[in-house]
């Protein structure tokens, strides 16, 4: 049976899958495809856009990894299946008062796979997903079952929480949660040079900030959240707004629209400030979880690249500029955030505060000169792409972005010499 990713742009037919429900028939799984002569990979939700979930010998599945072990109210560390999803775990925290101290911008991901690709949200002071981590439990390649921590094992533990899958098979994460919080949420259009010149201010007065922008136009659509405590009296988007705005005008209605920018791109412009003077300025309060998440059902190509801070906005005013002087019919916005630098070697935040700017296209319209230009202006502004995102890099020009990348290498040679979970991405950007 073939597999497809969420985005279509990756796909395998796995010579076997396999649906382990523990620890013991992971590593079992894993010695047999050696046995087999097979690679062996764990898949998560399929939300990663590159290939680094691309099982083309054995493909472990993770629905039956789903199980919670340990949730410590009083010290916020919970431990949990590889395979739970995100949009099951949040609530799954909330009920016993705890929450994850920050998520991206959809929740369908497993845990394993966000902390594996270095999923993140935005806030300077707070870090990817995979910072939460405070432990981890590996099958490696020749089947033993290994924890890694700050205290236990700490190169593993470094470099694992970051590893695309590289260094061993994640089966349990061991995670620090926060008190369930509430965020008051305020989204509004500024005008794009507002926003790039106050940019600072905005990200250092708001516990998150980010913004999207269509090009084409010249308006930010900008979201500030605060934190609040989990006991706040609530006021949550009504059903009205949401249903107008994250369903009949960011999906269906967008979607019906792009339909027919692909196939008149001269309509492309005007659809995207259709779009953006369409969306409503809302003001609401919710539960954490409820307020980071959104509804994503158009499908898309996206690239997403990490750069320093200071190179944000002379980078976005490059593409710009290249925008409005090229006939190029770009039809996504580009979402900018903040992270945190953090030491994870492979993070593209190690020990750097990062941009990170997410490029986008329709799916049913061409994307490669555009992503290839973004790449170019991102790149040269000293960027790291997001593992999980579409880039052209190899490991050639990782090693030069990443200080530690010879250390992950090396430490890749020890726990699994002969490749057991190697897949052509890895192949491309760590080499053989």
């Amino acid at each position: 049976m073939t597999w497809q990713n969420w985005a279509r742009t990756e796909q395998a037919t796995p010579a076997r899958t396999a649906t382990p429900a523990s620890t013991d028939e992971v590593a079992a799984e894993v010695k047999q495809a050696a046995q087999d002569g097979l690679p062996v990979k764990a898949i998560g939700s399929g939300h990663s856009f590159s290939g680094v979930a691309v099982a083309p010998g054995v493909q472990l599945l993770p629905d039956r990894l789903t199980s919670a072990h340990a949730i410590d109210r009083t010290s916020g560390l919970v431990t949990v299946d590889a395979g739970l999803p995100l949009h099951q775990l949040n609530p799954l925290l909330a009920r016993h008062g705890l929450a994850m101290e920050i998520l991206g911008d959809i929740d369908r991901q497993t845990i394993a796979g966000a902390v594996s690709t270095g999923t993140h949200g935005s806030g300077e002071r707070f870090g990817s997903i995979s910072t939460q981590v405070r432990a981890l439990e590996l099958v490696l390649a020749d089947g033993t079952v290994v924890t890694c921590s700050a205290d236990e094992r700490p190169d593993l533990f470094a470099a694992a929480r970051v590893a695309l899958g590289a260094l061993g098979v994640i089966t349990k994460v061991t995670l620090q949660c926060v008190p369930l919080y509430a965020l008051r949420a305020v989204d509004a259009p500024m005008p794009l040079d507002d926003v790039l010149d106050q940019v600072d201010d905005l990200v250092a007065t708001n516990d998150h900030f980010e913004f999207f922008w269509f090009p084409h136009t010249t308006t930010a659509l900008t979201r500030r959240f605060s934190r609040l405590p989990g006991d706040t009296d609530l006021h949550p988007m009504s059903a009205f707004t949401r249903t107008v705005d994250d369903r009949i005008v960011t999906n269906i209605g967008f979607e019906a629209m792009l339909r027919v920018g692909s196939r008149v791109p001269r309509l492309v412009p005007g659809i995207t400030r259709f779009v953006t003077k369409a969306v409503s300025a809302r003001d609401f309060t919710d539960l954490a979880p409820n307020v980071f998440a959104s509804q994503r059902s158009v499908r898309f190509r996206e690239g997403e690249y990490f750069i320093p801070r200071a190179a944000l906005v002379p980078a976005l005013r490059e593409l710009k500029t290249w925008v409005d002087t090229h006939d190029e019919a770009v039809s996504f916005p580009f979402e900018v955030r903040f992270a945190r630098s953090d030491d994870i070697w492979l993070s593209p935040a190690f020990e750097r505060d990062s941009a990170v700017v997410a490029f986008h296209q329709y799916h049913r319209m061409p994307h490669e000169r555009w992503f290839g230009v973004c790449e170019d202006v991102l790149g040269d502004a000293g960027g790291r792409p997001h593992w999980g995102k579409m880039h052209r890099l190899d490991a050639a020009e990782m090693r030069e972005r990443y200080p530690r990348f010879d250390d992950f290498a090396a430490l890749r040679d020890e726990v699994d010499p002969h490749r057991a979970f190697a897949n052509p991405y890895l192949e491309r950007v760590l080499g053989k």
